[in-house]
């Protein structure tokens, strides 16, 4: 869908998403969000109150991206091939054009304050992957699964982080290994 068929609200959240994961989201003044969404600074208050509140939009409308991505991938999957799709998706992720870590761990990096709204839209990002790890460990008949799914949220973490700074091939195969290892001990390698 192109800019111009966007309303206001959205060219604003699009922009946002762009400026803010590529640039960082203090780096990025309302005016430059303004100019970039092709909007007036009255329509950026009718949406947006605050910035922080065009933040908190941003990472909602990325969380639901990535939650589509994800019940997309899992559907109708056996427990294992669910397991290879998520970890999938995080190599798709990192191997995208343009990646710079993870929006959320980057904002909340800038919004250290846990009870900040926009904090809290990353903790309630974290807590939707935690529970699909937990699942997808459940179902694995793992004998912890909730240890198993904290396991994988830190090697999701450190491969969004660490795919950054790294050779991502080399982060991407060292995640999927270990993720495996952990959470399918089962499984044949």
């Amino acid at each position: 869908m192109s800019n111009d068929t966007l309303s206001p609200r959205d060219r604003l959240v699009e922009s946002a998403s762009r400026l803010f994961y590529g640039e960082g989201i203090h780096a990025v003044g309302v005016d430059r969000l303004v100019r970039d969404a092709g909007v007036t600074l009255a329509t950026f208050y009718r949406h947006f109150p605050t910035k922080e509140a065009l933040v908190e939009a941003y990472l909602r409308a990325t969380d639901e991206r990535l939650r589509r991505n994800v019940e997309i991938a899992l559907s109708n999957q056996a427990p294992r091939q669910a397991l290879e799709a998520l970890l999938d998706l995080v190599d798709q992720r990192t191997s995208a054009p343009g990646f710079r870590g993870c929006q959320f761990i980057n904002a909340a990096a800038e919004y250290p304050d846990d009870a900040h709204p926009v904090h809290v839209a990353v903790s309630d990002h974290r807590s939707w992957f935690r529970a699909v790890a937990t699942q997808i460990a459940t179902q694995l008949g793992h004998p912890n699964p909730d240890q198993a799914a904290q396991y994988l949220v830190v090697l999701h973490d450190g491969a969004l982080v660490a795919a950054e700074l790294d050779d991502q091939k080399a982060v991407q195969a060292a995640v999927k290994s270990a993720a495996l290892q952990l959470l399918d001990p089962s499984a044949t390698r």
